[in-house]
């Protein structure tokens, strides 16, 4: 039995501190976007988009509005998982269209999924909607967690942040979008003494139960 995933998750914490001189190489870099993209999604349709900050400029307008965290300006990159705030039948539409594409079939076929898809979310209150696309970029982060730790590539997931000067700076509310989660990606400086630290768990017997 492969117990590597196991060892990884063990190895990986949300670093405190990480080395600003050490960057992921653009091969790893393409393995995480890969791993996001491929991320489990409500009806797969993927209402999110995430922005990769790589500009020292802007990443220091935006450490003011992370509670002055260090790993914001450190990380070698800055993701910001931004979701849709408002599902709209053309969204559904596109994604019907890349499904009869990609799998060579027309869009006929899967209309009767796509009407299924719109009524269930097109009419919803703009803030149910905005709260169902958000928790879609928490899956997205999920692949990105566990892609990183396979690559010993440190992330550090954030909910320490101003979402509304996040859409301010980067210019979210014009594009339809709002700053769900921020994950600081890079490697841990030798400094940071987190990375000694015991991993601190419930116990098998205290998480679950079976019925």
């Amino acid at each position: 039995m492969n117990h590597n995933f196991i060892e990884n998750q063990n190895w990986r914490y949300a670093t405190k501190k990480f080395d600003a001189t050490k960057k992921i190489a653009p091969a790893d870099l393409e393995f995480l976007k890969e791993a996001i993209r491929l991320s489990t999604s409500s009806y797969g349709l993927q209402l999110y988009k995430v922005f990769i900050i790589e500009n020292p400029a802007i990443r220091a307008e935006l450490q003011p509005a992370s509670w002055g965290q260090s790993q914001i300006v450190d990380a070698s990159h800055l993701f910001v998982f931004a979701n849709n705030v408002d599902v709209q039948e053309e969204h559904i539409d596109h994604y019907l269209e890349n499904i009869a594409q990609t799998r060579g079939i027309s869009m006929e076929a899967v209309k009767g999924y796509g009407d299924f898809m719109k009524g269930n979310l097109v009419n919803l209150p703009l803030d149910k909607k905005a709260i169902w696309t958000s928790k879609q970029t928490y899956l997205a982060l999920g692949n990105l967690l566990n892609a990183a730790a396979e690559l010993k590539i440190d992330v550090t997931p954030m909910e320490g942040f101003l979402p509304e000067k996040y859409n301010e700076i980067l210019g979210l509310n014009v594009l339809g979008y709002s700053a769900s989660l921020v994950a600081a990606v890079g490697y841990r400086h030798e400094d940071d003494a987190t990375q000694h630290l015991a991993k601190v768990r419930k116990s098998t017997e205290e998480l679950f139960e079976t019925i």
